[in-house]
């Protein structure tokens, strides 16, 4: 499986991702921005970039009414 090349910020936001999932928090995207320091604007062209490389998906919150906003997973590598 060939290596996905990240940009420094697509390591910054990964890696707030993934350390907000191990500390089981919801990985919102006020907290991957807060979490990795990067502004709104640069956290949503992010976001996009890592989902199309596959790393991260999209999860819409799955109970109605209690809708806090897209939430952003990592994805398990093999």
């Amino acid at each position: 499986m060939p290596q996905v090349q990240l940009s420094e910020i697509e390591q910054r936001v990964y890696q707030a991702v993934t350390a907000l999932e191990a500390r089981g928090q919801v990985p919102y995207p006020d907290l991957i921005a807060e979490e990795s320091g990067l502004t709104a604007e640069q956290l949503q062209t992010t976001l996009h970039l890592l989902t199309e490389k596959g790393l991260l998906h999209r999860e819409d919150s799955p109970m109605a009414g209690l809708d806090f906003g897209p939430r952003f997973c990592a994805r398990q590598m093999a």
